[in-house]
């Protein structure tokens, strides 16, 4: 994978618009446990001999963050974040506090998948998503211990772990990227059904293996039934034949460059590559489907403390960086083009204001942990 970096507040930014990554397996779906795209790989390990970082039953004050560690202490981070969106918080509380940062980057299912397989050995202090399915997975299976309540004070709860487990950092928006040369502006669908129809054979792209398409699925499921979600999929299937991407990032290039007509996909893969390429190269928008349809979800992107974490202390100082407002601004202010959640900062981009959104109306805990739409996306032969 070729990568482009750029200086975003004085932190690394990382890009791979100009050769898509190669999709790892999904951990719910088929576990891998190599770690194809790691940046950083190595367990959490004590910078001194005794002592260092609390035990695992240490209360975590999660109170602390910006204040420098007495003690040097390190962790290790399992990320499924974007890495430019990662790197720069990393670094910014990293110099902050002290604590040292092992960042493990990989599909956040993969690294879901490794937590369990792992169990109490596993090396990892915190996990780091995109969206909250992974965190509802790994808090079922009983492995993610209680985020501190000054913490979770900092976000919304609707964005917050049901069980205050984890913490809603970030969020966005799915809608769809579409070619403007492709696409009149007044033929655009205004619901993410009517792209099972025929008028979208051959026009419609489509990523099966993201995880952001999962919160669509289950969000058709939850207002249609499971049935007419399945053929719905069988249907945009049929219609995105010769269209399947590996990622989002293939998905939106592809439409961009008028390979296909229209993908679905989050808000700011289309940002981020307009910001890559420039406007003169930008042949295409991003625009959302009518007001409460069901392609209309928003999509938390959170972190937890892991329950085998022995730095639980330091874990819960990480997590309450995320969302003060210093790490806040950082992804405000960031090309990452991501709604910031905690502390009451809002996003420095030219974004729709999160505040005049109109989403489906669906909780943390009706997007539940995934498990229906990837069993919908096997039955569509999608996966």
């Amino acid at each position: 994978m070729r990568v482009t970096y750029f200086i975003v507040l004085g932190l690394p930014y990382e890009t791979s618009w100009a050769q898509p990554r190669a999709t790892a397996p999904h951990g719910r779906r088929a576990y891998v446990p190599k770690l194809t795209r790691a940046l950083a790989a190595a367990a959490a390990a004590c910078l001194i001999a005794a002592g260092c970082g609390s035990s695992p039953g240490t209360p975590a004050p999660g109170t602390n963050s910006g204040t420098k560690s007495a003690v040097p202490v390190a962790i290790t981070l399992y990320n499924g974040q974007h890495p430019e969106t990662t790197g720069a918080l990393v670094a910014a509380f990293e110099k902050a506090t002290g604590i040292t940062v092992h960042v493990r980057d990989d599909d956040e299912d993969v690294l879901a998948g490794q937590i369990v397989e792992e169990g109490k050995a596993s090396p990892a202090d915190v996990i780091y998503t995109e969206n909250s399915q992974a965190l509802q997975f790994l808090q079922d299976k009983g492995l993610l211990a209680p985020t501190a309540p000054a913490t979770l004070s900092k976000v919304p709860s609707r964005y917050n772990s049901p069980a205050g487990d984890w913490v809603g950092v970030s969020a966005r928006v799915s809608g769809f990227v579409y070619n403007t040369k492709l696409t009149a502006g007044d033929r655009l669908p205004t619901s993410i059904v009517a792209l099972a129809g025929n008028k979208w054979a051959g026009k419609i792209g489509i990523a099966p293996s993201e995880t952001d398409f999962e919160p669509i699925i289950t969000s058709i499921a939850k207002a249609y039934g499971h049935a007419a979600a399945l053929r719905w999929l069988e249907a945009l299937s049929k219609n995105a034949a010769g269209h399947t991407y590996p990622d989002n990032e293939a998905l939106t290039a592809a439409v961009n460059r008028g390979q296909v007509a229209i993908g679905v996909v989050n808000h700011y893969y289309w940002y981020r590559l307009r910001y890559e390429i420039g406007n003169s190269q930008t042949h295409s928008a991003f625009s959302y489907f009518s007001p409460h349809d069901p392609g209309y979800v928003v999509d938390v992107s959170g972190a937890a403390v892991l329950q085998s974490s022995h730095h639980r202390a330091a874990a819960q100082e990480l997590l309450a960086f995320l969302v003060s407002k210093a790490g806040e601004e950082i992804i405000a202010r960031s090309h990452s083009y991501e709604y910031p959640l905690g502390s009451g900062v809002v996003t420095a981009q030219p974004l729709e204001p999160f505040s005049e959104l109109r989403p489906v109306a669906l909780s943390i805990a009706q997007l539940g942990d995934g498990a229906s739409a990837i069993a919908l996306l096997h039955e569509a032969q999608l996966l």
